[in-house]
């Protein structure tokens, strides 16, 4: 899994960046090689009563098909990175639960195809 940062943030620190990566892999590590990259932009928006937001849009790609979207806006950018990193997961685990549903599961082993010798006329 890669996790990739994009910021307008004018503060998009060192240790920000590794927050980031820290949340999102631990949060999203359990569904293993379902996870294919991980996008996340953090950004600046104007709030309530002229307060400066920040908000984090997650894209997660999952394999082989598929992506999940998240969106969340706080007024601290730590946060709001946790709040995103849970929603992804949460919202990641739901999407797999429905495809596992929705698809039948493969068979265990393989079905052997019973086949009739014919024999040749004379």
């Amino acid at each position: 899994m890669k996790v990739h940062t994009l910021g307008r943030l004018a503060e998009l620190t060192r240790s920000l960046l590794d927050h980031v990566r820290r949340k999102f892999t631990f949060a999203l590590s359990r569904f293993g090689e379902r996870i294919g990259r991980v996008t996340v932009r953090l950004s600046i928006t104007l709030g309530r009563e002229g307060a400066t937001d920040k908000r984090c849009q997650v894209h997660v790609k999952l394999r082989p098909t598929g992506d999940v979207r998240v969106e969340d806006t706080d007024r601290d950018e730590r946060s709001v990175v946790t709040h995103a990193a849970n929603r992804a997961s949460r919202a990641v685990g739901r999407r797999l639960e429905l495809e596992r549903r929705v698809r039948p599961p493969a068979p265990s082993v393989p079905v052997k195809r019973a086949t009739r010798r014919v024999k040749p006329p004379r």
